[in-house]
């Protein structure tokens, strides 16, 4: 049977780790320090969903090409230039 997780083709042998590693038992504390990702500040962030047309989104990752980043990064130094103005 073929694996598949995030578009990626699975190995016998990384399952077989896996479940070794599921039989011998897993640091709790460990596995709660990789879930999520890094907080942006000292308090959880917030999700805001925005909608964008297909042209201000392709205006977005044009911009955010250029200047090397990602998507996120670019809406939030967008939003950070637009709250900082006088």
């Amino acid at each position: 049977m073929k694996r598949v997780i995030q578009g990626r083709e699975v190995g016998e042998s990384q399952v077989d780790e896996w479940v070794a590693e599921a039989e011998t038992g897993s640091d709790v504390d460990q596995l709660r320090a990789r879930w999520g990702r890094f907080p942006r500040g000292t308090a959880a962030a917030q999700v805001i969903p925005v909608r964008l047309t297909t042209d201000e989104l392709a205006a977005v990752m044009a911009r955010a090409g250029r200047e090397g980043m990602n998507r996120s990064e670019a809406i939030r130094a967008a939003l950070d230039a637009w709250a900082h103005v006088a």
